[in-house]
């Protein structure tokens, strides 16, 4: 295991507690550091007492996105435009002010645009960047055009190449473009998309991740039948129970799952016609945080930038989170993900 990564692994985590602590007096009192929070004690452990909720965003564009029917985004992942990283920067920053981090996930490819300076300042603001693949490719592939659109049209990039051997490079790539452009190592990854069992009966896809320095994955992200439009209580109530059994967990080989919450900004709205709107979002979100609270369990949010800048350009859903939070009254921390990785190794 790479030393270097378990030890950024363990600061990051171990501060979770001290900025929980601070959250709570950034309610009443306005914005603190969160250097200086994590300055003020290093407890053992994420505080076990504490319901951990983790913002997460993965920086990569969406097909759909600004606009219906267009799919060039499948082949060009990493092109961020520069509303979507300012939506980023803007996120981040509110969520920073509130007394917590985001955890973002990066497409290799978005580190060969010219100007990285905006990831950079987030990365000093303490907000976590975790590898999401260099190309967005499908870990989950069987063959080779199966494992990204752009490697389907131009087959010659990977000619040659089994389908591990282009995982594995895919994700040493972006773990080599992060340390030259913004100079950190990857904090976890993040599979592109998702599977309803993760990496269960996936040994070889653990002992990769392994290999390759991660002590974390979120890969796991739970089907729940809602109604397409118009979801009723009884569909929030589904998602709730679909949360609960969303927590994280060890799998045998000693990798650790964070599953992505359910609904995600995907499955709630990216539709042509009947979709989520965001009330329906921000309600089903705040059932899910405030189950997190009761039962001081976790709650990891997925969003992307690129859909969320259309559909919650206010940034509401964001706001709300930290809203809940501060009325917890200390029982609630916005973190990483290597707190709830942290939660499932304790």
């Amino acid at each position: 295991m790479n030393e270097d990564i378990l030890h950024v692994t363990r600061r990051r985590f171990l501060g979770v507690g001290a900025v929980a602590a601070a959250g709570a007096a950034v309610c009443a009192s306005g914005p603190v550091d969160r250097a200086g929070a994590l300055a003020a004690g290093e407890p053992s452990s994420p505080n076990p007492q504490q319901a951990l909720i983790a913002i997460t965003m993965d920086l990569e564009m969406s097909m759909h996105y600004p606009q219906w029917g267009l799919t060039e985004w499948n082949y060009e992942k990493g092109n961020l435009t520069e509303p979507v990283k300012q939506y980023v920067v803007e996120a981040c920053r509110r969520i920073k002010a509130r007394g917590g981090v985001a955890q973002l996930f990066v497409v290799g490819r978005v580190l060969e645009q010219e100007n990285v300076d905006w990831l950079k300042e987030l990365v000093r603001a303490g907000h976590p960047v975790g590898n999401h693949t260099y190309d967005h490719v499908n870990v989950w592939a069987s063959r080779p055009e199966d494992l990204q659109h752009r490697f389907a049209r131009a087959p010659w990039l990977i000619d040659g190449r089994s389908v591990p051997d282009v995982i594995r490079q895919n994700t040493r790539l972006t773990d080599r473009a992060m340390q030259t452009r913004i100079g950190v190592r990857p904090v976890g990854f993040r599979t592109p998309g998702g599977s309803t069992q993760g990496l269960r009966g996936r040994r070889d896809l653990q002992d990769l991740l392994l290999e390759l320095g991660f002590t974390w994955v979120s890969s796991l992200a739970a089907h729940v039948p809602v109604s397409p439009a118009n979801p009723t209580s009884v569909d929030f109530d589904a998602v709730v129970k679909a949360q609960s059994a969303s927590q994280p967990f060890l799998y045998p080989s000693g990798l650790i799952e964070v599953p992505m919450s359910p609904l995600g900004d995907v499955a709630s709205f990216r539709r042509k016609d009947k979709k989520w709107q965001l009330a329906d979002f921000l309600t089903m979100i705040e059932r899910n945080v405030r189950w997190a609270i009761e039962h001081r369990a976790t709650f990891d949010l997925l969003t992307h930038p690129s859909i969320m800048s259309i559909e919650d350009p206010e940034f509401r859903a964001f706001e709300l989170i930290c809203d809940l939070v501060c009325q917890s009254g200390g029982r609630a921390a916005i973190t990483g993900l290597d707190a709830l990785a942290a939660r499932a190794r304790a």
